[in-house]
């Protein structure tokens, strides 16, 4: 392995673990941070003349773990720390990156903790344990660098002050939290997802979930709890092997039916039914199942599709959940029975300005035959549209009504 792939493999592997250990030795957020940051610096600078070590984790970690004694020395913090942080030395270091894994846990679990603001919690989670860059992050969230950094400093600031617990909810708790971590995952993957949004988020989603799939059990062997893990990276996975397909050569957003299968991810597909495979109904089991009835070559079981929204529209009656319902049902029993279904989702208003849910009734008119007003409602999808792609494509499904 070349220098700058071991340092890109390090900072995967070991930037969380870096990061966790020094944030429980020493309570600084900035400077665990700052610190690992700097092990990777050091190792892209070293390696390359001396050499990848045996162990990269291990030199990653006592690097910041020295750089971390040199700015608390400097800062003449008191001796407990320094002591604390001076165990992690020679085999120590070796035995904090494979024998400890709740300071990930830890990390995760704090990171999204609900006292903090959804948005922050997807920011924190990106910045701490995924080492993406402030300006990357700020980007994703159409925001200035210097606003993005306000709202991470804010929400250490308040996991210092409010004293919100370093370390991993055990019992009832835990069960209680999960759902919200795995929703911050969810929210991170999708905006990795979307047409206009950043690929390697949803990379990075994708990677905590599987090391949340790894470490739980040693926390919680629950299997109900591990269940809704493994369903939710099924649900990732199942979704992200179409990427490669999702766009022509040209750029232009592509719908199921006209996405080249050939350039599907097979092998993320078949990874995702084997961890679907005995799972229950829970909401990201049901939303995984949907997904893996588009996920294949033959006919797309629409009826399965439309069952198991049923089901999620019983436990969870959202606005959206209802308007996905609708959608399978028309295709499963025609667009009139959809239509109907539609209109009941529309009739509070929260689907009022919602471009899918507009695009979704063209739709069902144009197969119904009512051309004339699917390409009306069409272009009006286009002009609420939430990206350049969604309403280029849009305005072409229209152009094709006319």
């Amino acid at each position: 392995m070349d220098a700058a792939s071991a340092v890109v493999t390090g900072a995967a592997e070991a930037y969380p673990r870096i990061v966790g250990a020094l944030i429980r030795m020493t309570g600084d957020w900035d400077l665990a941070e700052d610190c690992a940051q700097e092990a990777l610096a050091a190792a892209l600078q070293r390696w390359p003349s001396s050499g990848v070590p045996d162990n990269p984790g291990a030199w990653l970690m006592t690097t910041a773990r020295n750089r971390a004694i040199d700015v608390l020395r400097r800062a003449a913090v008191e001796r407990t720390k320094l002591q604390d942080l001076a165990v992690l030395s020679g085999n120590d270091t070796a035995e904090a990156l494979d024998g400890f894994p709740d300071d990930r846990l830890r990390l995760v679990f704090t990171c999204c903790h609900p006292a903090l603001p959804l948005e922050a919690r997807v920011a924190l989670t990106l910045r701490t344990i995924c080492g993406v860059p402030t300006a990357d992050i700020a980007r994703a969230f159409l925001v200035t660098e210097a606003t993005m950094t306000r709202r991470l400093t804010r929400a250490k600031t308040k996991i210092a002050q409010a004293g919100i617990p370093y370390r991993v909810p055990h019992g009832p708790a835990l069960a209680e939290r999960l759902p919200g971590v795995l929703g911050v995952l969810y929210v991170l993957f999708t905006n990795g997802y979307n047409p206009d949004g950043a690929p390697a988020f949803a990379d990075e989603a994708i990677r905590l979930a599987r090391l949340l799939r790894t470490l739980l059990p040693a926390v919680n062997p629950a299997p109900e709890l591990s269940s809704e893990v493994a369903a939710l990276l099924a649900l990732f996975l199942f979704q992200h092997s179409r990427r490669a397909a999702r766009r022509s050569p040209d750029g232009r957003l592509l719908t199921l039916d006209q996405q080249d299968r050939t350039l599907w991810d097979h092998n993320a597909i078949a990874e995702a039914r084997t961890l679907l495979d005995g799972l229950g109904d829970g909401p990201y089991a049901l939303q995984a199942r949907i997904a893996a009835a588009h996920a294949t070559d033959g006919p797309t079981d629409w009826p399965e599709i439309a069952r198991c929204y049923d089901r999620l529209w019983a436990g969870q009656p959202t606005a959206v959940i209802a308007l996905n319902r609708a959608v399978a049902h028309g295709f499963a029993h025609g667009p009139a029975a959809g239509l109907t279904l539609l209109a009941e989702a529309r009739a509070g208003g929260a689907l009022d300005g919602y471009p899918h849910a507009v695009a979704a009734e063209a739709d069902m008119r144009s197969r119904a035959g009512d051309h004339d007003r699917a390409a009306a409602l069409f272009r009006e999808a286009a002009a609420i549209a939430h990206s350049p792609a969604e309403r280029d494509a849009l305005l072409e499904r229209a152009e094709a009504e006319a």
